[in-house]
């Protein structure tokens, strides 16, 4: 029996969740037709073509989404919702998208103050809710990598760092690229790139050291994308220690990238769990809809 269709639809990806009474996944499915590649915006056909014999049959089960799907680029804009936050608030804030078949409901994102300005989420406040963690900091590694302050079930601050996105622009498009081939983590230059990023300078004069460690370190052309991550990961978990103070952080998520960030947070101090985020947002998805009243 089918109780929940859960859709995790970003802006390059879509994962599809068909959900049992307990929440169990009893089956699942990914594309990559994000948002961005949906043609005409036809969201709805781009839905069926996934998971449609899920959906269209004689007693059809409720359908809920999250993520860039309810930003104003998706198929319906779900406002960002108020931190502090929980399963139960997101749930009283569901945006149902305009399909003339069926009733879909999108999750809201989230928007507070950062350090620096406004910061929102959307996407990674169901998956937070899918881990179940109700006190504590999570990171959520990515291309704009999320930290998140949850006490009492509820999402009461987080942080925004475009680290993923600004190591791809400078691997791709910048002088240091030019020094650099695609290959294998090299654990060494790594953890070199994390001393670098607690030199003096600043990010901005410690970058065109990638570039000089080539050119007078010895930092081969197959190290240097290993090091430049750590100097960037690097600066992002000593701004994180700096403006959250955790003591403690569990990442979400598994593989090398949070072994990375693990590896990160011990160098500066920080204790550090595991939660796998391969499924979160479907543990997420069926907890709000069971508060929400989607399913019992």
């Amino acid at each position: 029996m089918t109780a929940l269709v859960a859709i995790d639809w970003g802006s390059t990806n879509c994962r599809a969740f068909r959900l049992g009474p307990g929440g169990e996944i009893l089956e699942k499915r990914a594309n990559a037709m994000g948002i961005l590649a949906v043609k005409n915006a036809n969201f709805s056909g781009a839905l069926m073509d996934l998971a449609r014999d899920w959906i269209d049959v004689p007693v059809a089960p409720p359908v809920l989404m999250a993520g860039m799907i309810g930003s104003a680029q998706g198929w319906i804009e779900a406002p960002y919702l108020p931190i502090p936050a929980g399963a139960d608030d997101i749930a009283g804030h569901l945006v149902i998208a305009p399909d003339p078949r069926r009733e879909i409901n999108v999750v809201p994102g989230l928007r507070g103050s950062g350090a620096a300005g406004p910061d929102v989420m959307r996407g990674e406040e169901t998956q937070i809710v899918g881990t179940g963690i109700t006190d504590g900091v999570l990171c959520l590694p990515g291309t704009h990598s999320k930290w998140a302050v949850v006490e009492g079930g509820r999402i009461v601050r987080f942080l925004t760092f475009m680290t993923g996105e600004v190591f791809s622009l400078l691997r791709r498009n910048s002088i240091l690229g030019r020094l650099m081939v695609d290959a294998p983590h090299d654990a060494p230059a790594y953890a070199r790139g994390l001393v670098r990023s607690q030199s003096a300078g600043g990010i901005l004069h410690q970058l065109f050291t990638v570039r000089t460690a080539g050119l007078l370190e010895g930092l081969s052309r197959e190290a240097a994308p290993s090091f430049l991550s750590g100097l960037l990961i690097g600066h992002e978990i000593a701004a994180v220690k700096d403006i959250l103070k955790p003591k403690s952080a569990t990442v979400v998520g598994a593989g090398a990238l949070a072994q990375n960030y693990a590896i990160a947070m011990s160098v500066a101090g920080i204790d550090t769990a595991f939660v796998p985020g391969e499924d979160a947002a479907a543990r997420g998805l069926f907890a709000i809809a069971l508060r929400a009243g989607l399913v019992r």
